[in-house]
């Protein structure tokens, strides 16, 4: 079984910029030799805008993109065709719910384990991860289970905030919620900040992007990782 090729993104767009502009460059060396993707709109409520969206963005690429929906007539084929994946970003339950519902996610990751390359960005990212349970979203649908689609074995937590020392607020910052998650799960976290990303490819963990990342592990301080860092020893090598 090979590798898989993954490049999950914290965010589609960053503040003044367009839609994957600052991702651009980092897509086209990816995705190499690929023409074309199928974009997985399942995170938002309407797909059809979604998917024209993801479609015009590409073109200027000069990449094609087919769009999964589940109401044609043969999904898997679609999916079975596929040179590259780009999962877009939402609403985490939704995504994963329709994913579960479809049949996609076990289609997907088969793909992507024998070496289809597969783009996150936000929701899509965590969903590459073991569970959804590093989200921030509402659980405005419920999936079969939280279980996504492991393809790393550990969690995104995508837009990550630094607690705001200034703030009046007394709720739980973002960290405050990953050492809960921790408290209870031994999967490593990587809080991915706005701009950031991170490409896992022939063993290797890359993070790339314009801020440094924090990793959260079970029992240990919480660290700072800067851009260019590999994080090799976050793919526990496991048989499948």
């Amino acid at each position: 079984m090979e590798d898989g090729r993954i490049l999950l993104i914290s965010n589609s767009t960053q503040y003044g910029r367009g839609y994957l502009d600052h991702v651009e460059a980092e897509l086209r060396d990816f995705l190499g030799a690929s023409n074309s993707v199928l974009f997985v709109p399942f995170a938002l409520f309407d797909r059809a805008t979604y998917g024209a969206k993801a479609r015009s963005r590409l073109a200027l690429m000069g990449l094609g993109c087919d769009v999964l929906d589940t109401a044609a007539a043969a999904p898997e084929g679609a999916i079975e065709r596929a040179e590259a994946f780009f999962v877009g970003g939402g609403n985490t339950f939704r995504l994963l719910k329709a994913l579960q519902d479809s049949g996609a996610a076990a289609a997907i990751a088969r793909r992507v384990r024998k070496g289809t390359p597969y783009i996150g960005s936000s929701a899509g990212s965590i969903v590459a991860g073991p569970s959804l349970k590093t989200t921030k979203d509402m659980p405005i649908v419920q999936p079969a289970s939280f279980e996504a689609l492991s393809l790393v074995e550990f969690q995104i937590s995508p837009h990550y905030l630094d607690p705001d020392p200034s703030s009046t607020h007394m709720g739980e910052t973002q960290e405050e919620r990953i050492l809960e998650f921790l408290e209870e799960n031994d999967a490593p976290v990587l809080g991915l900040r706005e701009g950031g990303f991170v490409r896992v490819e022939e063993g290797q963990v890359v993070v790339k992007g314009e801020r440094p990342a924090r990793i959260f592990r079970r029992g240990a301080v919480p660290v700072e990782v800067e851009p260019g860092a590999r994080l090799d020893y976050l793919l526990r090598r496991r048989s499948r």
